[in-house]
């Protein structure tokens, strides 16, 4: 009997699954968000994948700027299908379950590709940084061997940095909670069911956030910083103007992309109970920028403008 009844308390002791419940407050009728999400993930694959064919086919574009951007829209489509699939699955088939290792593989991977994103742009800053610095050497400083080595750093960096973050995540004791309210794996939003001490979760996440997109945003600020500096030397007004326009819609980006990071970290970090903003905003920080960066640089950059006419005439020719 005493053997039976420590069975059944170890095996309620372990949840075997999660429930994700959605956006907290509007269970009822989230389902009607599904489609402005699919709308927006459809223009994220579509986009970036029209993005990458775009540089691919016209030979004016393989320039680093244009490399950088378009590993930029490799990492976006992985950001943004880690979460949408799911998020769908929730609001059509209301397919809420989900499993300990498939809970654990999601937290990885954001953190995985939303690291990536931070190191990309800081990879873009500082080919703006010389570029526009020392654009006499520009060419012998930024090369495809550069490119090539600084993808793999940060493919490595943050593919091996953030391996902690679910394995201290899976070794909490989730002994009676299952229920998530949320449309994703959150690491605080999972470990704060756990029965035991999730302050290890918290540290060592603070501590990578710190480190990795902390250093990434600090050496963006700094290579800006010395742009504007240099800009601000030159007295052509024409020449100025066409270095700023360049850098902006990197910057545009860069602001939205920190913003909503410090806001979500913030939130996490207060402990305050699942409320609808900062979840809304967690979800929309996974799928927005994927949906606005190609947007922004195809709107704000000639080259991609003309290569994206080239692309379409080419493609109503051969028809």
């Amino acid at each position: 009997m005493s053997e039976a009844l420590k069975d059944f308390n170890s095996s309620k002791s372990q949840v075997s699954e999660f429930i994700l419940l959605g956006f907290p407050g509007i269970h009822s009728w989230q389902h009607w968000l599904s489609l402005p999400l699919t709308l927006l993930y459809l223009s994220a694959i579509g986009t970036n994948v029209l993005i990458l064919i775009i540089i691919y086919q016209d030979p004016s574009l393989k320039q680093p700027m244009y490399l950088f951007l378009g590993i930029l829209s490799v990492v976006d489509m992985g950001l943004a299908t880690t979460i949408m699939p799911k998020i769908l699955a929730i609001f059509w088939f209301d397919a809420k379950v989900i499993s300990l290792p498939e809970c654990f593989a999601q937290i990885y991977a954001i953190h995985c590709f939303v690291g990536m994103e931070s190191g990309i742009f800081l990879c873009m800053a500082f080919d703006r940084y010389v570029a526009i610095c020392y654009p006499l050497r520009y060419s012998s400083i930024i090369t495809n061997s550069l490119i090539l080595k600084a993808t793999l750093f940060m493919v490595l960096r943050n593919g091996l940095c953030v391996i902690p973050v679910p394995v201290l995540a899976a070794q909490r004791n989730y002994c009676s909670r299952n229920e998530i309210d949320h449309c994703l794996c959150s690491n605080l939003g999972v470990t704060s069911l756990a029965c035991d001490d999730r302050r290890p979760n918290s540290i060592c996440q603070l501590i990578l956030a710190w480190v990795g997109m902390g250093s990434d945003l600090g050496l963006i600020i700094l290579s800006y910083t010395l742009i504007l500096r240099s800009v601000l030397r030159l007295n052509s007004a024409e020449a100025v103007s066409k270095a700023l326009s360049t850098c902006s819609s990197h910057l545009i980006l860069i602001l939205f992309f920190y913003t909503v990071v410090v806001v979500i970290s913030v939130t996490h970090l207060a402990e305050t109970k699942a409320t609808l903003i900062p979840v809304l905003l967690n979800v929309m920080h996974n799928i927005i920028p994927p949906s606005l960066n190609p947007i922004v640089y195809a709107l704000r950059t000639r080259e991609l403008k003309r290569g994206f006419q080239k692309v379409l005439c080419r493609s109503l020719q051969e028809k």
